[in-house]
């Protein structure tokens, strides 16, 4: 990921306001194959859905299919729901991510997300 532009928004565009609840597992979102440029190994797609606004950040969530992909990251914190990922940063350095990790990423570190089964996140990033 993590660039939430990558992929469309969750079908319904769903917005959390006031004491809404959204189930972050069962929200379909809309998906889009990942742009050529941007695949490293077979066919991912990604989807995404913003789901509220607090202060001076996004919170939504954000899906990836089988597949590798390269990214630029934003400033991020995320918590894994499903699935499992693969972080490779350039340089070398990489993390094995699963369900239940809590994760920051870094504005501007260059990315390959590896995906062997449905990856699934909640994100929170500056807007």
């Amino acid at each position: 990921m993590s660039d939430p532009a990558v992929g469309e928004p969750a079908v319904g565009d769903p917005m959390l306001g006031g004491t809404d609840v959204v189930n972050a597992l069962s929200l379909p979102l809309a998906m889009t194959p990942v742009p050529d440029a941007q695949v490293v190994a077979g066919s991912p797609s990604t989807g995404w859905a913003e789901l509220s606004v607090v202060g001076d950040s996004q919170v939504g969530v954000w899906e990836m299919t089988a597949g590798a992909m390269s990214d630029t990251e934003v400033d991020e914190v995320f918590v894994v729901l499903t699935g499992s990922a693969t972080i490779q940063f350039q340089g070398g350095r990489s993390i094995q991510v699963s369900a239940g990790d809590v994760v920051k990423l870094d504005a501007g570190a260059r990315t390959v997300w590896t995906v062997t089964n449905a990856f699934r996140k909640v994100y929170v990033t500056p807007r």
